[in-house]
């Protein structure tokens, strides 16, 4: 129970400091799900589906980078 609370607790903090980034990263993670879709569809002529998985895991990837490249960013911007 103790583990679990921690990790809640965590995770609270986490969302705290970084709320802003967080949300633009969502949403920036959300409009690249479609645009990939919508890219791979009708350039590489490939399945629902599969432009679908691509569409997935690649932002994924590159909401992480997002999310660094704004933390640094922002820190850089403070001064």
């Amino acid at each position: 129970m103790e583990v679990t609370n921690g990790i809640f607790k965590a995770a609270e903090q986490i969302y705290t400091n970084n709320r802003g980034s967080i949300l633009r990263t969502i949403v920036y993670t959300i409009g690249h799900f479609a645009i990939a879709i919508t890219v791979l569809m009708l350039v590489a002529d490939v399945s629902f589906m599969i432009a679908l998985t691509d569409a997935i895991v690649e932002p994924i990837a590159n909401s992480i980078w997002y999310f660094v490249l704004d933390k640094w960013w922002a820190s850089r911007s403070k001064s």
